[in-house]
């Protein structure tokens, strides 16, 4: 397997995996989306609130903002020796404020230096003059398979990588330049031809199959090379997901394997 890393901004990493098929890189995919753990806010208890925000709002709001997670530091509530919340398992979170003002995501304030919100500016609620709120919102480590608030990943998705041939039949009738949607191709002067100037942002639509009479162009895929882009909330990087969910990837493999033999993983 070859694997070339083609952008890399903040949350976001774009690359290219090559000698895989399609069943290992989906399996990657799913999991990144709904298997790697991080932490979100599960449970709210609400002291004071005066907003005219209900609670069960208020608290699922609160359950969506983003957390700065140590996969490290915490383990899965099921795998603690707790009865019920301890520092091992869980994070406490305090909110208290007093209108008129707007309550961000970042007056939360963490009994955890390691688990604090993404982003300070999400607008949690709105209070007037004299209003007060008051509450302490406790974080775990959970997976997306539980609940959408504990997945990890914006986007996650991977494309074949495209494969665009010209005959020597071409006319150059400009039309399958004209008509791509994505500025795939482009027509070089010099040497009065068509030419492929960036591959990797072609979807594969085939418009520009579809507008050559000619039928000189030709839109295909290879099936052993993808494009794989993730995009992560922040609460862990892109990478920290993919080497997450190849951990968990090769857990359930040697599970199978196991299984297989006739006997039982410990």
């Amino acid at each position: 397997m070859e694997i070339d890393i083609k952008e890399k901004h903040d949350n976001e990493l774009t690359f290219v995996v090559k000698d895989v098929d399609v069943s290992f890189i989906n399996a990657i995919r799913r999991i990144c989306t709904v298997e790697v753990s991080t932490m979100a806010i599960d449970m709210v208890s609400i002291f004071k609130n005066d907003s005219t925000l209900f609670d069960e709002v208020l608290a699922h709001r609160l359950g969506l903002v983003p957390l700065e997670t140590d996969l490290e530091a915490f383990v899965l509530p099921s795998e603690c020796d707790c009865e019920d919340n301890c520092p091992s398992c869980s994070v406490s979170l305090i909110l208290k404020g007093k209108g008129p003002k707007v309550v961000y995501s970042g007056d939360l304030v963490s009994a955890h230096e390691a688990v604090k919100p993404v982003y300070d500016s999400i607008p949690l609620l709105k209070l007037k003059e004299g209003e007060e709120i008051e509450l302490e919102a406790i974080a775990k480590l959970g997976i997306g398979l539980e609940h959408a608030k504990w997945q990890p990943t914006i986007t996650c998705a991977y494309k074949y990588y495209p494969v665009i041939t010209i005959d020597d039949s071409c006319e150059v009738c400009m039309k399958c330049v004209n008509e791509c949607p994505r500025n795939v191709l482009e027509y070089d002067e010099s040497q009065n031809k068509i030419v492929i100037t960036d591959i990797e942002n072609c979807s594969a639509c085939k418009t520009c199959m579809n507008n050559c009479e000619q039928e000189a162009i030709h839109v295909d895929a290879l099936n052993d090379k993808f494009i794989f882009k993730i995009e992560t909330d922040g609460s862990l990087s892109p990478e920290e997901v993919l080497e997450n969910a190849c951990d968990v990837l090769k857990d359930k493999s040697e599970e199978i394997v196991v299984f297989c033999k006739g006997g039982a993983k410990k």
